[in-house]
Order: structure tokens, then C-alpha cells, then sequence
């Protein structure tokens, strides 16, 4: 039995309905947007996990790691386990579980077996310290908290300063009391708790760019959502593709790209715990030959700078992707040179669960994030709610199925953010003639200079094309005079380089690229730029260093 579709005129390919399951089909809301619609009950980890098997996907590799592999009747079977454990130890509907997990299956089988058994799994950053893990035991009243065995100097500490104490805690791995060794003895067959798409089903924590991190919370549906209007309906992902990603499984870009999206499509997907770098990421490309490739756009300047991918290394990869900060025109037109791949820039969030603007195949412009996926409405407004006209900078809004309903314990960031279905993403955009969605910066970081608003990626993407310019961020800082010019932060390809002689030709450079008040009125060198762990820009730590010229 296929599912079968309506309206929209399109197909999830390869589907087939589970017993007993309802069709899920695509249908328009009331407004007129393609959205699902959803069987009930439905638990999401019957359609990313259960159907493989009815499929004849048993046998087939789900997950693959330096070490081992995964198939996907074994997935099914440790899922099951691990949520009988997750009952056993009297977790309970609903009640939360902090998973601090590297990059590995067992993240799928906690991940998706507390979902099936309706315990809602909280996945962290697992590059935190001990007071930020502190806070987020804290702030989600957590009942579990499971933890990789490399990551308990921080975690063990957080426990120790932390007042609330989960029930349940437990190493992922390493002895016998731990939650791998007591899912090896428990049943593997578990009959899926009966939510609704509604229903929660997962948080993530924002990165905490603007302040204290946010429990998002997030429902059954918004997963399967993000899967057929990005994964299947934007990137053109099958089942035979491979999936490889640097950004992690607790950012949700990651969790989208190399969990979620080859779950969904039946794909293969390639693991690995160790640090990145461009090194092991051409180890792995040599080795899997991925087809489909997710970084930030820092990690593909950083593979480039490095020299030593080409076109041999990449002899199956036909899809790349950016996300997490914009991709500037050159990097994209270096990689293009180097690989012969495109990069689909696209812009998501942790409130709307994964991207919602891209590039496609076909309908590529460098610079811009793309155009909305189907499935999402757009706006950009000005400060008073109003529609700008294209080529005008305004607040970035959202709405689709996807979208969180509410932030955990936080009513009056939810109000702000969350209105009538609509998420402000604090990003400021233009619409292009073209209907192409251009990133101007944070609604923080433009800089109002001679009367004219200037987006610092714009004056960044120009110094990334001076040769010697490995990475640049732009703030803003008042002169002698208390007007605000530009102040870009560089790091050079070859440090040596780092000279008051290579500021002056970046100088003369951005002069023959941009309008004269754009000009960047003083450039700093520097080793790295302040980024969170999830690629990040940290502008405001520029901006606290204003005056620096010069600091190495």
C-alpha cells in the first residue's frame, strides 16, 4: 500500500504504509500551502524506523561507521531495546531524557527508541562545559540523563554544582551498568506508544547566540515535514544515496542531514566520532564515497585553503550542502572549481526544525540563500509588521508545519517570537527581483553607516575574495567621532602574511569592489574568528574587542 498524495501533485517515492496505518498524504491549508497530513495515532518512529523492514530494507546498511555497520533490522531491533530500557527504568511518558552522545548509532537508538516509547529526547551540544550543562539539567527538569563515556569530566561535574538531580543517570557505554549493557538483556520488540503528530516528541536547545539557551520544543509531524519538503522535495535525496556530515547530530542542521533525512528516503548514512578536519573528512570521501555532503561554510574554506581535495576524491557526490552562516559568491565559485559539485546554500533554524530557504539544482545564484521551500510561507516586514518591497531589508518571518509551538518555560521569549504561527527569526533579508532571499546579517549586526544601512556579509563576502583571505567578519564601531564605519576581523591563509603591507592591498581591494561608506575603516588580524560549536559567527565578542587594531 503506497502513500498516496493530494492536491500538491507529487509523490513521497518509495513509500509504502505500514499495517494497520492510515494514508499520509500532502493536502493545502486553508491558506493555500502544502502541508501533511497526518494518520492518528502517529508515532514518527514507525515512519523513520518500523517501515524499513516492510520495505525490505532489513538487510541493508542504515548506519556506517569506521568501525562497524549497522543494518537496518538491527536499528529496529536496538530501538525497540533501548526504549523497553528507557520503561524499564521507569521513565515515563512524556518525561524528559538529556542525551549528551558523540556521533554514533547508539544516538539513533536512544534518539528514536525514546520516541517510540513516548519519552521525549533532549540531544545537547556535547562541546559544552560543566556550568552550561548544569543549566540545562536544571532548566528541563530532566528525569534521565545519558552521557558518552568522553564527555563525563563535564557532565559529572555539572551533576556535582547541580541542585536538580535526574533520576536516572547512566554512561552510554563502558561497563556493565550502562545503558548499552542493560538494553543488550531487554526484549527487542516494542509496540510504539499512541501520540499524535501534534504531540511532543523532541527538543533541542538553541545555540544561546543571543542569551541563555531555549528548550524548542518540537512535535511528532515536524520531522517528517522537514524530511518531504527539504530532503526528498529540494535536495533530491533517494535511497541509494550515501549521507555525510560535519555538522553534528545534536545541531539540528545535522540532525536533518545525517539522521532524519536518510532514515526517511531508506539511505545510507556515514558516522564519525572524530574531530573533523580536512584530513579525516578526505579519509571518509575516499573511503565511502558519500553522495550527499553537509558542512558550514568555514569547514569547506578550511578544505580548500587545505589543497588537497580534487575532483578523484569525490567520485559519487552529486549534492553539497551549506547552512549555519551564508556562504559567500567565491567560496562557492573555488569549490565548484575544485569539485565540479555546486553547494545548495539554504538558511533553517532550531525553531523551524531544518532549512527552509535553498538553492536548487538548476536554480543556483552565490550569494543568496535561495528561494522558500513548498511547504512554508515567507515574509519580510519592517519594524511595524508591514510588507517591504523588494530590494528593501526587513525582519525575516516564518510559517510552516514544522514551526515550534512554544519554547519550554519560557512564555514571554515565546510571545516575541511565536505569533499566530509565525516565528521571527531575528534575521534580517532582502528579496531580490528574482525572488531570491538574500542574508543581510542578525537584526544585531547591521551597521547604519552615513545614514545607510550596510549588511556586514556583503562587505565580507568582498574581503574573502582577496587571495590572501582565508575567513572575515565585519562589525560595527564608532569613530573619534561617534560615527559608526566598518571593522573587519581577518584571517589570513598563511599567517606570516598578517602585515600592515597585506592590510593596505585588502584596503585598496575593497575600494575597487564597494561604495566608499562600505569601505572597512580599520582591519584586524587574527588567528581564528569567535564561533559557537556550531559554526557561528560571535560578532558581539568582535564588537567587545573594538579598538584592537592589530591584535593577533
Amino acid at each position: 500500500m503506497s502513500f498516496s498524495m493530494r492536491s500538491a501533485g507529487t509523490s513521497l517515492s518509495g513509500f509504502v504504509g505500514l499495517p494497520g496505518q492510515p494514508h499520509l498524504c500532502e493536502e493545502l491549508s486553508d491558506e493555500g500551502i502544502p502541508q501533511l497530513r497526518f494518520p492518528e495515532p502517529f508515532n514518527s518512529a514507525e515512519y523513520f524506523i518500523d517501515r524499513h523492514l516492510a520495505e525490505g530494507r532489513g538487510s541493508k546498511v542504515a548506519v556506517r561507521t569506521l568501525q562497524r555497520e549497522v543494518t537496518y533490522a538491527e536499528l529496529l531491533d536496538n530501538v525497540n531495546r533501548f526504549g523497553n530500557t528507557l520503561a524499564a527504568l521507569g521513565i515515563e511518558r512524556g518525561e524528559r531524557v538529556l542525551m549528551v552522545v558523540n556521533d554514533c548509532p547508539e544516538f539513533f537508538f536512544l534518539f528514536w527508541g525514546a520516541i517510540k516509547a513516548g519519552v521525549i529526547p533532549v540531544p545537547l551540544n556535547a562541546l559544552l562545559r560543566a556550568n552550561d550543562f548544569a543549566f540545562l539539567i536544571r532548566d528541563s527538569e530532566c528525569v534521565g540523563l545519558v552521557y558518552s563515556s568522553e564527555f563525563a569530566g563535564e557532565v559529572e561535574a555539572a551533576l556535582r554544582e547541580c541542585l536538580w538531580r535526574p533520576r536516572v543517570v547512566l554512561r552510554m557505554e563502558g561497563g556493565e551498568d550502562t545503558l548499552t549493557a542493560l538494553a543488550h538483556d531487554a526484549s527487542p520488540e516494542l509496540r510504539p506508544v499512541p501520540t499524535r503528530a501534534h504531540d511532543d516528541c523532541f527538543w533541542l536547545y538553541s545555540s544561546g547566540t543571543t542569551g541563555r539557551p531555549k528548550g524548542v520544543i518540537h512535535a511528532h509531524g515536524d520531522l517528517p515535514m522537514c524530511c518531504h519538503f527539504y530532503t526528498v522535495g529540494t535536495l533530491g535525496a533517494e535511497e541509494n544515496d550515501v549521507f555525510f556530515s560535519v555538522a553534528r547530530l545534536f545541531f539540528s542542521y545535522g540532525m536533518g542531514v545525517a539522521m532524519a533525512g536518510p532514515l526517511w528516503v531508506g539511505g545510507t548514512t556515514i558516522l564519525d566520532e572524530r574531530r573533523h578536519t580536512s584530513q579525516t573528512v578526505i579519509e571518509v570521501f575516499r573511503r565511502y564515497t558519500p553522495t550527499m555532503f553537509a558542512a558550514v561554510p568555514t569547514f569547506f574554506a578550511r578544505m580548500l585553503a587545505a589543497g588537497v581535495l580534487t575532483k578523484n576524491d569525490v567520485p559519487r557526490l552529486r549534492r553539497c550542502v551549506s547552512a549555519a552562516e551564508p556562504l559567500p559568491p567565491e567560496l562557492y565559485r573555488l569549490w565548484m572549481e575544485a569539485t565540479g559539485v555546486p553547494i545548495m546554500d539554504g538558511i533553517g533554524s532550531t525553531e523551524v526544525g531544518h532549512i527552509y530557504i535553498s538553492n536548487r539544482i538548476g536554480d543556483i545564484r552565490p550569494g543568496a540563500s535561495g528561494k522558500p521551500l513548498r511547504g512554508y510561507q515567507v515574509r519580510i516586514v519592517d519594524e511595524a509588521g508591514n510588507d517591504v518591497a523588494d530590494e528593501m531589508p526587513g525582519r525575516l518571518l516564518i510559517k510552516g508545519q514544522s514551526v515550534a509551538k512554544r519554547y519550554w518555560n519560557d512564555p514571554e521569549r515565546a510571545a516575541k517570537a511565536l505569533v499566530d504561527g509565525w516565528f521571527d527569526s531575528g534575521d534580517t533579508f532582502r528579496r531580490d527581483q528574482d525572488g531570491f532571499y538574500v542574508y543581510c546579517g542578525r537584526r544585531d549586526d547591521m551597521l547604519k553607516v552615513s545614514g545607510r544601512w550596510v549588511s556586514p556579509f556583503e562587505i565580507e563576502s568582498t574581503l574573502i575574495e582577496h587571495p590572501k583571505v582565508l575567513e572575515a567578519a565585519v562589525v560595527g564601531r564608532a569613530d573619534e567621532n561617534g560615527l559608526v564605519k566598518a571593522e573587519a576581523w581577518v584571517v589570513v591563509k598563511n599567517p606570516a602574511s598578517a602585515s600592515e603591507p597585506t592590510a593596505e592591498e585588502i584596503r585598496v581591494f575593497c575600494k575597487s569592489k564597494l561604495a566608499p561608506y562600505k569601505f572597512p575603516a580599520w582591519i584586524n588580524f587574527v588567528h581564528e574568528l569567535p564561533k559557537t560549536t556550531t559554526g557561528k559567527i560571535q560578532r558581539y565578542k568582535l564588537r567587545a574587542l573594538a579598538g584592537n587594531v592589530g591584535l593577533r
